[in-house]
């Protein structure tokens, strides 16, 4: 070991992805105990984290080229003794001058204060907050002042975070490339209109509402006006998810929908008031889109006032596969509460997308429209490489059979489907057509009927979503 090159050893350190590996190779000699003390970039802790802060001053000045840290307290409880609390972060700023990188995760114990003792951490560009309850929307501010190379921003289930001042700065500084917020109850769709000429740099952006609090937080005339008068166009901006959102015409994110030039990758979640003239913008704007991901809400989970004819139809999918030619992941879901004769789409829609564009993976949910026929019509899917169907109760046996004659399948799902057994799966056995056959929950499939279909097989039989 002496003989060889630090260069080497380095290289063999680096190869080695597992903590534990790493502290065993650390313990052979002192030569390799220094050298990967010197290279440890990432350290993850939690609750064996204990006495918390001595224990991390301990590891802090072992590794002090540490750039990326997570210290997650999921599972914790009080009988595994005190968590981090804010004279940790202060030891983190202090001792950690390469952190760029920091989540933190289930820190009851941190408040605003500590999170102010982030803001000397000048090199931070990544910072990810999941259920921290004590920290407010004035923490996040004392941070992003400090913090001007913040670029990536992750708040999940942050409770208390109400203010919105810290997003109106980040929109000034024109940083921030990825945000996502989670179910952080006081953060409606109306505040991102404060991001200003921010969403000109923004790539990637993930906003989810907790629906038992959608319809809680009501817009003012204030934020219309702003969105209204928000011209910028969100012309970096790749991907974009938004979960139970309500989109509102001609101002919210309804205005976002139709600038997105560069979008490649798009999932809507239960958003409630999306409308074809929002996709149709969106499809003839976004010519690369590569994915996309639609869950539509059935009439039985919107509110009295939002029951409108204004559903989604076929002239979306139309939109999409007319300008769309990039269009690779195609998934269409239906809440629980939708009924066939109540579905968006048709299947002529679905097809067409399918026909049109080089969809390489489609997946249907609770699809009703999706019958036989659509099955057949895959017969002349030349791109279609992976098929997951759930809840699609129109498919039959004879659909199924079809499988073998689908040009590049390799990849079957089939999820909670009644109408589906083991007599559609027959013609299948021997073929070895499939890399892998998914089977969930399918109480007309046995687990013996399935084998010798694809080369590997996960079969699950769970039947209680039936009851």
């Amino acid at each position: 070991m002496e003989v060889l090159p630090d260069q080497l050893i380095w290289e063999i350190l680096r190869r080695i992805k597992k903590t534990l590996d790493r502290n065993s190779a650390s313990l052979a000699c002192k030569r390799l105990y220094e050298l990967e003390r010197e290279q440890r970039e990432f350290l993850r802790v939690g609750c064996g984290l204990n006495p918390a802060n001595s224990a991390l001053t301990s590891l802090c000045n072992r590794f002090k080229n540490l750039a990326k840290i997570e210290i997650v307290y999921s599972g914790w409880m009080s009988k595994l003794g005190k968590q981090l609390d804010d004279q940790g972060l202060l030891i983190l700023s202090q001792l950690c001058p390469a952190l760029t990188d920091l989540t933190l995760g289930f820190c009851t114990f941190i408040t605003d204060v500590g999170v102010g003792h982030l803001a000397s951490c000048t090199n931070l560009s990544t910072l990810k907050f999941n259920f921290t309850p004590r920290i407010s929307g004035c923490g996040i501010l004392s941070l992003v002042v400090g913090c001007k190379s913040l670029s990536s921003l992750h708040l999940i289930r942050c409770i208390n975070v109400s203010s919105v001042e810290w997003l109106e700065y980040l929109g000034k500084l024109e940083t921030l490339q990825e945000l996502s917020i989670k179910n952080c109850r006081a953060i409606g769709e109306w505040d991102l209109a404060k991001l200003g000429f921010g969403w000109r740099r923004l790539r990637s952006l993930q906003f989810e509402v907790d629906a038992n609090y959608r319809y809680m937080k009501v817009q003012d005339r204030l934020a219309f006006d702003r969105w209204q008068r928000l011209s910028v166009p969100c012309e970096s901006m790749v991907e974009l998810s938004l979960v139970n959102c309500l989109i509102t015409p001609g101002g919210g994110l309804a205005c976002v929908l139709g600038k997105c030039r560069a979008l490649e990758r798009l999932q809507l979640d239960m958003c409630v008031g999306i409308r074809d003239s929002d996709l149709m913008n969106l499809a003839r704007e976004s010519v690369n889109l590569r994915s996309i991901s639609l869950r539509v809400p059935s009439d039985f989970s919107l509110p009295i006032s939002m029951a409108d004819p204004s559903r989604l139809t076929d002239e979306s999918l139309k939109a999409i596969a007319n300008n769309c030619s990039k269009l690779e992941t195609f998934k269409i879901s239906f809440s629980d509460g939708e009924f066939p004769s109540f579905s968006s789409f048709t299947l002529n829609g679905i097809l067409l997308v399918i026909h049109r564009c080089p969809i390489r993976l489609l997946a249907l949910d609770h699809v009703y429209s999706f019958t036989d026929s659509g099955m057949e019509a895959l017969c002349d899917a030349n791109f279609l490489g992976t098929l997951e169907l759930t809840k699609c109760q129109e498919v039959t046996d004879e659909g199924l059979q079809l499988v073998q004659h689908f040009p590049c399948l390799r990849n079957l799902k089939i999820s909670k489907c009644l109408g589906v057994t083991d007599a559609g799966l027959k013609p299948l056995v021997g073929i070895q057509k499939l890399d892998s056959l998914t089977i969930e929950d399918c109480p007309q499939i046995g687990e013996k009927c399935a084998h010798g279909i694809a080369k590997n097989l996960f079969y699950r039989q769970d039947l209680s979503w039936m009851f």
